[in-house]
């Protein structure tokens, strides 16, 4: 069940890559919830899912290193299942955002249901009053 989950995300990490937009959506649900570090920070379903990859193609070009998940981990029930990882961006030199995927098995396959993007913050020293 992993090694399934596994090859989605491979195959969606590849698709990225390419810049096959295609590719990118067809593991998705059709009312698939995201929420992302830049605008728009929801997105629900797969038309407002696929104008954020447009919007992240606008900034960067498809490549080897435009989009690579590192210690990828998953969990797995028999119809709902998480994966966690960490995202380098861009050719950046580490990663740069956290990553969770929650899936749901339907008729015999995952999907991607919900996609977490966030970005950790430095903490700042309080302002002196």
């Amino acid at each position: 069940m992993s090694e399934e989950i596994r090859q989605l995300v491979q195959r969606w990490q590849a698709a990225i890559r390419a810049g096959d937009m295609d590719g990118i959506l067809a593991d998705h649900a059709d009312d698939v919830l995201m929420f992302d570090v830049p605008e728009p920070l929801q997105s629900v379903g797969k038309a407002q899912y696929r104008k954020t990859w447009e919007l992240f193609f606008e900034y960067g070009s498809p490549g080897d290193d435009v989009f690579t998940i590192e210690d990828l981990r998953i969990t797995a029930g028999d119809d709902v299942a998480f994966c966690t990882g960490l995202l380098r961006i861009g050719g950046s030199a580490r990663p740069v955002c956290r990553l969770t995927l929650g899936m749901t098995k339907v008729d015999g396959r995952w999907l991607i249901a919900h996609e977490h993007h966030s970005a950790p913050h430095a903490l700042q020293p309080a302002a002196a009053t």
